[in-house]
């Protein structure tokens, strides 16, 4: 199945049931099937077909999710493009992902000179938000084809993270959507039309995880504003069942004072990934949310739920005082082999640790006009996360940290989110990060980046000696930095690149 065809069952069964809500009116399914079908004609008469990419240049908004469904009913390939990027990065996005056809908001007007002087191969931009762009969509057929099933066709083009570098377009299949979507089903069934918040971007795992929900009805809710009390209070309002957010947004809701006075008894898995997650914090958000915390692991180059961590396994883990655990992702999901590899292609022994390879079918096509990237990620048959972890007796596997942060002190290996858990014990602290500074003795110095909550206080000694007295004097950091907000990712991961740079300018170090 294509990735409309979700919809469109979802459209048969339900087709009075809102499909996208603003947060004051409601689009039914019928309605955004007409939308859909509308768009994907549009897309059609401006010439654009098999291998054509279209993108949505937008904040979260109930017409650019019917952009996306319009796009993919044509048989056009999505590349998302999220609206929290920086411009220059989504001009290079755009341009290098040959994305012919434009829908935009307004919010970007004020680029499109940017956007036209950039990406040249753009023909055609039409605002998703205007008065005219309900006029486009009357002016198009009202029935667009129902094209062939192509189970290997690129359905979007995701971008790698670009924390490191360039973002590399991914290739992601119908049958990548497919797996996803089995598994999704066979881990967190749905037994009930459910009620999805979108408040992290729908252009990465927030968008993904819609779209197992379309076939029971699945109604999206897009947040016009990423205010904290807004968030909690549009659970309780709007009997959200289903929401995805990174450990960053969860450790703001848990510091707002109106987190323990909302009626969160709707919820029925809240999705967290992307970044490690303090355990203290996620046995807080267990007591305030309630049992329905959820961890799955991914990339986009293989889809959201390479391992899952089912509520159950949580509320266990704090039943039986394995407290231990929650500092994992929980175990391979049904669909997918998840295996730890040394560097000469070794699959290791339960316990020891090495890179994370996967296989299955949620491992991407390859990168779009990148061969040497694909084969690189590839090697000795297996998909190469860049992320070294280890698997315990049980079959959970724990994601130790990712390979290029790894900091080497005096010989020894030391791991920032090793650190990380200790300082996050620290009521103090609200989120931190740590990374490997030049050191003349040791090579590299740990050092530790650290946001507090607000209006609360801790001096770096005393967060110096908790991690000493917890891990000993190697992993203790040497020194720590106290900044109002770290910077992240627009998908909410901490950018440690951007960190180390201002230690390492002049240095011989790949930052």
């Amino acid at each position: 199945m294509r990735l409309i065809d979700y919809f469109d069952r979802g459209a048969d069964r339900y087709p009075e049931r809102d499909c996208l809500h603003d947060g004051t009116r409601g689009w039914i399914y019928a309605e955004v099937r007409d939308l859909s079908h509308r768009i994907a004609t549009g897309l059609l008469a401006a010439g654009l077909g098999e291998g054509d990419k279209a993108a949505v240049y937008s904040p979260n908004h109930a017409m650019a999710y019917a952009c996306l469904l319009g796009i993919v009913r044509a048989g056009v390939t999505w590349a998302p493009v999220n609206a929290r990027n920086a411009l220059e990065e989504n001009l290079y996005i755009l341009d290098n992902t040959d994305v012919s056809f434009l829908f935009y908001h307004s919010d970007f007007e004020p680029n499109l000179d940017r956007l036209r002087a950039a990406c040249p191969r753009i023909r055609s931009f039409i605002c998703l938000d205007a008065p005219g762009f309900a006029d486009w969509m009357r002016a198009q057929p009202a029935r667009a084809p129902d094209l062939a099933d192509d189970p290997d066709g690129v359905a979007f083009l995701a971008s790698s993270g670009g924390t490191t570098g360039r973002p590399k377009g991914v290739q992601i299949t119908n049958r990548n959507i497919e797996t996803m979507n089995a598994i999704f089903w066979a881990s967190m069934p749905v037994t009930e039309p459910p009620v999805h918040l979108m408040v992290a971007p729908m252009t990465h795992a927030a968008g993904v995880c819609s779209f197992p929900l379309l076939p029971y009805g699945g109604t999206n809710i897009f947040m016009g504003t990423a205010d904290p009390g807004a968030i909690l209070a549009a659970i309780e309002t709007h009997r959200v069942t289903h929401i995805y957010m990174p450990p960053t947004l969860i450790y703001i809701l848990l510091a707002h004072p109106d987190a323990r006075r909302r009626d969160y008894s709707s919820l029925r898995h809240l999705v967290y990934a992307s970044a490690p997650m303090s355990v203290d914090k996620l046995a807080e958000a267990i007591d305030v949310f309630g049992p329905v915390l959820t961890q799955t692991y991914g990339q986009a180059e293989a889809c959201m739920i390479c391992t899952f961590f089912s509520p159950e396994d949580h509320v266990e883990a704090l039943q039986q005082g394995k407290r231990h655990r929650l500092a994992s992702c929980g175990k391979a999901s049904a669909l997918m082999r998840v295996e730890v590899m040394d560097d000469a292609g070794n699959l290791l022994p339960r316990g020891a640790a090495g890179e994370i390879v996967v296989r299955g079918g949620l491992v991407m096509k390859g990168y779009y006009k990148n061969l040497q990237a694909t084969q690189e990620a590839s090697g000795f048959g297996w998909h190469h996360t860049g992320d070294i972890g280890r698997i315990d007796e049980d079959g959970f596997v724990y994601i130790v940290d990712r390979k290029r942060d790894m900091i080497i002190s005096g010989g020894f290996n030391v791991f920032p989110s090793e650190v990380e858990q200790v300082l996050w014990s620290h009521p103090a602290v609200q989120d931190c990060a740590v990374i490997g500074v030049p050191d003349d003795k040791w090579g590299e110095a740990v050092r530790a980046v650290v946001e507090l909550k607000p209006g609360a206080a801790v001096d770096a000694d005393e967060l110096i000696a908790l991690a000493r007295d917890r891990l000993g004097g190697v992993k203790a950091p040497k020194g720590v930095d106290f900044v109002a907000s770290l910077p992240r990712s627009p998908v909410g991961k901490v950018l440690k690149k951007t960190l180390r740079e201002p230690y390492w300018a002049g240095r011989a170090r790949r930052i």
